[in-house]
Protein backbone atom coordinates (compact mmCIF):
# COMPACT_ATOMS: atom_id res chain seq x y z
CA UNK A 1 0.00 0.00 0.00
CA UNK A 2 1.26 3.47 -0.92
CA UNK A 3 1.48 5.73 2.14
CA UNK A 4 0.92 9.40 1.26
CA UNK A 5 1.50 12.30 3.64
CA UNK A 6 -0.47 15.54 3.36
CA UNK A 7 0.80 18.67 5.06
CA UNK A 8 0.72 22.44 4.99
CA UNK A 9 0.70 25.40 7.35
CA UNK A 10 -2.20 26.99 9.21
CA UNK A 11 -4.92 28.08 6.78
CA UNK A 12 -3.38 26.35 3.76
CA UNK A 13 -6.49 24.23 3.22
CA UNK A 14 -5.00 20.78 3.79
CA UNK A 15 -8.21 19.58 5.47
CA UNK A 16 -10.19 20.64 2.39
CA UNK A 17 -7.80 18.63 0.20
CA UNK A 18 -8.07 15.65 2.57
CA UNK A 19 -11.88 15.74 2.35
CA UNK A 20 -11.66 15.51 -1.46
CA UNK A 21 -9.56 12.34 -1.10
CA UNK A 22 -12.20 10.95 1.26
CA UNK A 23 -14.89 11.60 -1.38
CA UNK A 24 -12.69 9.65 -3.82
CA UNK A 25 -12.83 6.70 -1.40
CA UNK A 26 -9.33 7.07 0.02
CA UNK A 27 -8.99 6.58 3.80
CA UNK A 28 -7.58 9.63 5.59
CA UNK A 29 -5.89 9.67 8.98
CA UNK A 30 -6.22 13.10 10.64
CA UNK A 31 -3.24 13.36 12.99
CA UNK A 32 -4.52 16.37 14.97
CA UNK A 33 -7.89 14.72 15.67
CA UNK A 34 -6.16 11.47 16.59
CA UNK A 35 -3.79 13.26 18.96
CA UNK A 36 -6.73 14.83 20.83
CA UNK A 37 -8.25 11.38 21.32
CA UNK A 38 -4.93 9.71 22.24
CA UNK A 39 -4.18 12.34 24.88
CA UNK A 40 -7.31 11.13 26.68
CA UNK A 41 -7.14 7.39 25.95
CA UNK A 42 -3.40 6.50 26.08
CA UNK A 43 -2.68 5.85 29.78
CA UNK A 44 1.10 6.04 29.33
CA UNK A 45 0.81 9.42 27.60
CA UNK A 46 -1.64 10.70 30.24
CA UNK A 47 0.81 9.80 33.00
CA UNK A 48 3.66 11.55 31.17
CA UNK A 49 1.57 14.70 30.64
CA UNK A 50 0.54 14.84 34.31
CA UNK A 51 4.15 14.25 35.40
CA UNK A 52 5.43 17.10 33.20
CA UNK A 53 2.56 19.60 33.34
CA UNK A 54 0.79 18.78 36.61
CA UNK A 55 -2.58 17.42 37.76
CA UNK A 56 -4.30 20.51 36.29
CA UNK A 57 -3.76 18.95 32.82
CA UNK A 58 -6.86 16.77 33.26
CA UNK A 59 -10.19 17.94 34.68
CA UNK A 60 -12.94 15.41 35.33
CA UNK A 61 -10.85 12.73 33.65
CA UNK A 62 -10.59 14.69 30.38
CA UNK A 63 -7.73 16.72 28.97
CA UNK A 64 -8.12 20.45 29.64
CA UNK A 65 -6.99 21.50 26.17
CA UNK A 66 -7.53 25.23 26.68
CA UNK A 67 -5.44 25.26 29.86
CA UNK A 68 -2.63 23.16 28.36
CA UNK A 69 -2.59 25.34 25.24
CA UNK A 70 -2.27 28.48 27.38
CA UNK A 71 0.76 26.92 29.10
CA UNK A 72 2.65 25.60 26.07
CA UNK A 73 1.99 28.35 23.55
CA UNK A 74 3.56 30.90 25.88
CA UNK A 75 6.74 28.83 26.26
CA UNK A 76 8.56 27.23 23.32
CA UNK A 77 10.42 24.76 25.57
CA UNK A 78 7.12 23.51 27.01
CA UNK A 79 5.63 23.26 23.51
CA UNK A 80 8.65 21.24 22.37
CA UNK A 81 8.25 19.00 25.43
CA UNK A 82 4.55 18.45 24.69
CA UNK A 83 5.35 17.57 21.06
CA UNK A 84 8.10 15.16 22.14
CA UNK A 85 5.52 13.31 24.26
CA UNK A 86 2.57 13.32 21.84
CA UNK A 87 4.29 12.76 18.46
CA UNK A 88 5.57 9.21 19.14
CA UNK A 89 2.13 8.16 20.44
CA UNK A 90 0.40 9.58 17.35
CA UNK A 91 2.92 7.95 14.98
CA UNK A 92 2.32 4.57 16.68
CA UNK A 93 -1.44 5.02 16.35
CA UNK A 94 -1.15 6.08 12.68
CA UNK A 95 1.03 3.09 11.82
CA UNK A 96 -1.47 0.75 13.50
CA UNK A 97 -4.32 2.41 11.52
CA UNK A 98 -2.37 2.14 8.24
CA UNK A 99 -1.92 -1.62 8.71
CA UNK A 100 -5.71 -1.99 9.02
CA UNK A 101 -6.43 -0.32 5.65
CA UNK A 102 -6.98 -2.20 2.38
CA UNK A 103 -7.16 0.62 -0.18
CA UNK A 104 -4.54 1.14 -2.93
CA UNK A 105 -3.17 4.08 -0.95
CA UNK A 106 -3.89 6.07 2.20
CA UNK A 107 -3.51 9.71 3.20
CA UNK A 108 -2.03 10.84 6.51
CA UNK A 109 -2.95 14.48 7.10
CA UNK A 110 -0.69 16.26 9.60
CA UNK A 111 0.46 19.85 10.07
CA UNK A 112 3.73 18.76 11.72
CA UNK A 113 4.57 15.88 9.39
CA UNK A 114 8.26 16.77 9.03
CA UNK A 115 8.68 18.27 12.48
CA UNK A 116 7.43 15.07 14.14
CA UNK A 117 9.52 12.76 11.94
CA UNK A 118 6.32 11.03 10.71
CA UNK A 119 7.43 11.53 7.09
CA UNK A 120 9.98 8.70 7.57
CA UNK A 121 7.08 6.24 7.68
CA UNK A 122 5.54 7.51 4.42
CA UNK A 123 6.35 6.97 0.74
CA UNK A 124 5.55 10.44 -0.64
CA UNK A 125 4.32 13.76 0.75
CA UNK A 126 1.90 16.32 -0.72
CA UNK A 127 2.29 19.91 0.41
CA UNK A 128 -0.71 22.24 0.27
CA UNK A 129 0.48 25.76 -0.50
CA UNK A 130 -1.40 29.04 -0.11
CA UNK A 131 -0.10 32.64 0.03
CA UNK A 132 0.57 33.95 3.55
CA UNK A 133 -2.09 36.71 3.50
CA UNK A 134 -4.75 34.23 2.41
CA UNK A 135 -3.69 31.75 5.11
CA UNK A 136 -3.92 34.46 7.78
CA UNK A 137 -7.37 35.57 6.57
CA UNK A 138 -8.69 31.98 6.48
CA UNK A 139 -7.34 31.25 9.97
CA UNK A 140 -8.87 34.43 11.41
CA UNK A 141 -12.28 33.51 9.95
CA UNK A 142 -12.10 29.82 10.92
CA UNK A 143 -10.88 30.32 14.49
CA UNK A 144 -12.58 33.69 15.12
CA UNK A 145 -9.25 35.13 16.20
CA UNK A 146 -7.09 38.21 15.59
CA UNK A 147 -4.40 38.68 12.98
CA UNK A 148 -1.81 39.04 15.76
CA UNK A 149 -2.76 35.67 17.27
CA UNK A 150 -2.52 33.94 13.88
CA UNK A 151 0.85 35.56 13.12
CA UNK A 152 2.11 34.43 16.54
CA UNK A 153 1.03 30.84 15.79
CA UNK A 154 2.67 31.01 12.36
CA UNK A 155 5.95 32.17 13.93
CA UNK A 156 6.11 28.89 15.86
CA UNK A 157 5.72 26.77 12.72
CA UNK A 158 8.30 25.61 10.21
CA UNK A 159 8.99 28.08 7.39
CA UNK A 160 6.45 27.37 4.65
CA UNK A 161 8.91 27.60 1.74
CA UNK A 162 11.27 25.18 3.51
CA UNK A 163 8.37 22.80 4.16
CA UNK A 164 7.22 22.86 0.53
CA UNK A 165 10.77 22.08 -0.66
CA UNK A 166 10.65 18.85 1.37
CA UNK A 167 7.39 17.74 -0.31
CA UNK A 168 7.24 15.46 -3.37
CA UNK A 169 4.11 17.13 -4.78
CA UNK A 170 2.53 20.56 -4.33
CA UNK A 171 -1.18 21.40 -4.48
CA UNK A 172 -1.76 25.15 -4.83
CA UNK A 173 -4.80 26.41 -2.92
CA UNK A 174 -4.72 30.12 -3.74
CA UNK A 175 -8.37 30.54 -4.86
CA UNK A 176 -7.05 31.13 -8.40
CA UNK A 177 -6.28 27.54 -9.42
CA UNK A 178 -8.98 24.88 -9.10
CA UNK A 179 -8.27 22.31 -6.39
CA UNK A 180 -10.20 19.35 -7.80
CA UNK A 181 -8.17 18.86 -11.03
CA UNK A 182 -4.92 18.99 -9.03
CA UNK A 183 -6.17 16.40 -6.54
CA UNK A 184 -7.59 14.13 -9.26
CA UNK A 185 -4.31 14.22 -11.17
CA UNK A 186 -2.42 13.04 -8.09
CA UNK A 187 -5.13 10.48 -7.30
CA UNK A 188 -4.67 8.81 -10.71
CA UNK A 189 -0.90 9.09 -10.39
CA UNK A 190 -0.96 7.29 -7.02
CA UNK A 191 -3.26 4.56 -8.37
CA UNK A 192 -0.89 4.15 -11.31
CA UNK A 193 2.14 3.99 -9.00
CA UNK A 194 0.42 1.25 -7.04
CA UNK A 195 -0.30 -0.91 -10.11
CA UNK A 196 3.19 -0.64 -11.64
CA UNK A 197 5.85 -3.01 -10.36
CA UNK A 198 8.60 -1.27 -8.39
Amino acid sequence: MLKVGLTGGIGSGKTTVAKIYEVLGIPVYYADDATKQIMNSDLQLRAALIKNFGERTYQGGQLDRAWLASVVFADKQKLDLLNSLTHPATIRDANRWIHEQTSPYIIKEAALLFESGANKYLDVVIGVFAPMDLRIRRSMQRDNTTREEVVQRLSRQMDEDAKMKLCDYIVVNDEQQLLLPQVLKLHHQFLDMKTKPV
